[in-house]
């Protein structure tokens, strides 16, 4: 007898009913990469605030806060869009989530990267 399409064999050597393949998984992906993008987003406009006085002033949007609220806001936009964008593209498409997330995470890990004085400081 052959195994059903998606089944996945359980220890007992039957078969579970379990459609892996048909799974459409693009939504879920496309908010884990967006969350890796945004992070990435953060850290390269922390160290090009810190490269250029300019870009630092520009970021200044509230007074109280200095130079990260602009930083965070524009994260958070490029966050917003890199969802949207990757949702269009990927919502009916099966793209695998553990592919989603080794994406995200190197993306996360230049983010951090960016964010570290150690790193941005060289640049100043």
């Amino acid at each position: 007898m052959e195994p059903k399409k998606g089944a996945t064999p359980t220890p007992s050597g039957g078969e579970e009913d379990f459609p892996l393949s048909d799974k459409v998984e693009g939504p879920i992906s496309a908010a884990i990469i967006a969350a890796g993008v945004g992070a990435t987003a953060l850290g390269l406009v922390t160290t090009l605030s810190e490269a250029s006085t300019t870009v630092q002033d520009g970021m200044q949007w509230s007074d109280s806060v200095g130079p990260l609220s602009g930083k965070t806001v524009l994260a958070v936009i490029v966050w917003l869009l890199a969802w949207g964008v990757l949702y269009a593209v990927l919502h009916n498409k099966p793209f695998e989530t553990v592919r989603a997330l080794v994406i995200s995470l190197v993306l996360i890990a230049l983010g951090v990267l960016g964010t570290f004085p150690p790193f941005f400081q060289l640049f100043a």
